[in-house]
């Protein structure tokens, strides 16, 4: 009787028949009158939708709209029948106008004829739901879908309520730029905190807490034969002192400046940094503070020291202040040295604030520590200021002091070894004074840092062979930075895996660094071999892997994994925090194209292996990423001129996306220029 009254024929006796309101609404099926619906309702209740229809995966709302992550949109709602029968739904979906409103509906079956989708049957009560197949609902589209219920022999009067949806990325981007002006191997130079600054300084925690005050501020050498002392007192840098350096860093930038303009050499950074300097960029840099990148590390937050001559009684007969620095300079092959050794080179800058007369003059003494097994360390070169030669000690009487007169101190340590050996330092100065033969005096100025951490310890390998010796600071985090200009795709995929992956592998924003897989790894594959990155690619995108469709404009795609494979992070290395069995239990992606009328692609879901899209708890990804974009996006890591190692970490950052905050919502790519 009702496909009679909805005009829609023999349909009606099919198993599961379209909804009303396909030729009619179901507002005609009421306009049939209380009396018809009265007959049609003799043989039982009519089945009901549910009045909240939904739209995933992941069924969870942007505002009023369903953010759905993938094209194979699942469509759900509930269905009660009061009889207790088993009922399905029938699911029509529209496009929609600027306002909202419903605008055409959309061919769901590709029949067109009724264009829906109808569940199968589920008991009263249960959730009813249908998969939109590939290619029907274009992503960044907003539609609006609908049901209504059938239990086999009566139909719902009326369409549930309209829901909105839309198919949203991770991340939205466009095809990759033709030129960029990223340069993925640019350091930056990085503040840092010493883990053993010696006993005169505190120590601080990351967060710039003191960790632990200084334990010994003064040290005092034995008496002279007049029962006369020498002692030394440390302390960090002040405002006075930070203000004496920065006089000095003028002064000496004025008088390169001069130099080079004489010269006619270009007033470049490089040009105008005082010859005598070992680091380049260091002297200008403000006290107070540590400074290094992975061959230079600038210190100028060891402070100052008084130097006080007292008598047998601890009465004071004379004192100096003096302001100090240090420079570690490593070269990371044989071309920057200039040497057939591994090699790195160390300075201390030691600058006079005061001399009394009493003292008449004061030398000092730069002491070096090493515990390395295959180095040879030069004597110590003094200079002026100005390079000057400035003899065998640095002296300095009375008349002499001054801020101009400072002495720089440099050494060289060459390394003859083989494999690679971690070198630990350490430093003190011993002072002496004219007024007294055997007075003297010693200060700490610490370590290259405490295990785990030795952050100014060089190492120095002859296992690159293709970069020969050489020597780097290995405890700094280096960083590679995707091309998001020319990688987009990649940048997303990386950016979205860096924020749901537990060990948030090289992101910066959690202090996650990623550990490169060396060629000197110990680690052998099942043939005996070392192990390589193939062997962990293998792992991830192992036979589970096929190729999502997409549309042709994304080209030829590859697997990309993340982490990568060269990296103790990925999924397929063996001693992994994140490893896997197979590359199915990663959080599985591909790259699409936009629907929206733009020019963009999108990151989104691939639900062929876990239906719901990523749980944002998989230890590893696996997307298709177009091959140029898989292929390049890494490829030029730079390790052997960086000078890497197994386990050495580094960082990786997607300049494109890092202003991205959260991956509850479609990001967007930004371009760098």
């Amino acid at each position: 009787m009702l496909a009679l009254l909805t005009g829609v024929g023999t349909a009606a006796a099919a198993p599961t028949p379209p909804a009303p309101g396909l030729e009619a609404s179901p507002a005609t099926v009421a306009a049939a009158g209380p009396q018809n619906l009265g007959a049609i309702a003799a043989g039982g209740e009519r089945p009901v939708s549910g009045k909240a229809p939904s739209a995933g995966p992941k069924f969870s709302k942007t505002g009023t709209v369903w953010r759905v992550i993938t094209p194979e949109v699942v469509l759900r709602n509930t269905v009660t029948d009061a009889d207790g029968d088993t009922a399905n739904l029938t699911f029509q979906v529209y496009t929609t106008n600027a306002d909202g409103t419903p605008k055409a509906q959309v061919d769901l079956d590709g029949s067109g004829q009724y264009g829906v989708l109808v569940s199968p049957y589920v008991a009263s009560g249960g959730t009813a739901k249908v998969t939109v197949p590939y290619g029907i609902l274009k992503p960044g589209v907003l539609y609006k879908f609908r049901t209504s219920a059938y239990d086999g022999s009566l139909y719902e009067t009326n369409w549930s309520p309209w829901a909105d949806f839309r198919i949203e990325p991770y991340m939205k981007f466009p095809a990759a730029q033709t030129s960029s002006a990223i340069d993925p191997t640019v350091q930056a130079i990085q503040e840092f905190t010493r883990s053993d600054p010696g006993p005169a300084l505190p120590t601080f925690a990351a967060n710039g807490a003191v960790k632990r005050e200084a334990t010994q501020r003064r040290t005092c050498g034995k008496q002279d034969l007049q029962g006369r002392k020498l002692c030394i007192d440390l302390s960090p840098p002040t405002a006075e002192s930070k203000a004496r350096a920065k006089k000095r860093a003028e002064a000496l930038h004025d008088t390169a400046e001069a130099k080079a303009r004489k010269t006619g050499t270009p007033p470049t950074a490089v040009a105008v940094a005082p010859a005598v300097e070992l680091v380049d960029w260091c002297y200008d840099k403000p006290a107070g503070k540590d400074y290094m990148t992975r061959t230079e590390a600038c210190l100028k937050n060891i402070g100052s020291g008084n130097l006080i001559f007292i008598d047998a009684d601890n009465k004071q007969i004379g004192f100096a202040t003096f302001d100090f620095e240090q420079r570690i300079k490593a070269y990371p092959n044989k071309a920057a040295s200039g040497s057939d050794f591994g090699e790195f080179d160390q300075q201390i800058v030691i600058v006079p604030v005061a001399i009394d007369a009493a003292l008449k003059g004061v030398t000092m003494k730069w002491n070096i520590q090493s515990t390395c097994s295959s180095c040879v360390t030069s004597k110590t070169r003094w200079a002026d200021n100005q390079n000057n030669p400035a003899g065998d000690t640095a002296y300095w009487s009375a008349q002499d002091a001054s801020a101009y007169s400072g002495r720089w101190g440099t050494t060289q340590t060459t390394w003859s070894g083989t494999g690679k050996e971690t070198i630990d330092l350490g430093w003190s100065v011993t002072a002496t004074v004219d007024a007294s033969d055997t007075a003297k005096a010693t200060a700490n100025f610490g370590t290259s840092g405490t295990q785990p951490r030795r952050e100014l310890a060089p190492r120095c390998d002859d296992i690159l062979k293709s970069s020969a010796p050489g020597c780097v600071l290995p405890s700094f985090a280096l960083t590679w930075t995707v091309d998001t200009n020319l990688y987009p795709a990649a940048g997303a995929y990386y950016w979205y895996m860096q924020q749901v992956m537990p060990d948030h592998a090289g992101s910066r924003r959690w202090d996650s660094l990623m550990h490169y897989l060396g060629p000197d790894t110990t680690l052998k594959n099942s043939a005996g071999g070392t192990w390589t990155s193939d062997n962990s690619r293998t792992r991830v995108c192992d036979s589970t892997w096929s190729v999502h469709k997409s549309d042709a404009s994304v080209g030829s795609v590859d697997c990309d994994e993340f982490a990568m494979a060269s990296t103790h992070e990925s999924g397929g290395f063996p001693n992994s925090v994140n490893l896997v069995t197979s590359g199915s239990k990663c959080a599985q992606l591909f790259t699409d194209k936009m629907g929206d009328g733009s020019a963009n692609f999108g990151l989104l879901a691939d639900t062929r292996t876990a239906t719901n899209g990523p749980s944002g708890t998989e230890r590893c990804g696996r997307a298709a990423i177009p091959s140029v974009q898989n292929q390049r996006a890494f490829s030029g890591f730079p390790a052997p001129s960086w000078r890497m190692l197994d386990g050495d970490g580094f960082f990786l950052t997607l300049p494109g996306f890092e202003h991205c905050t959260s991956t509850a919502t479609t990001c967007t790519w930004n371009k760098v220029s």
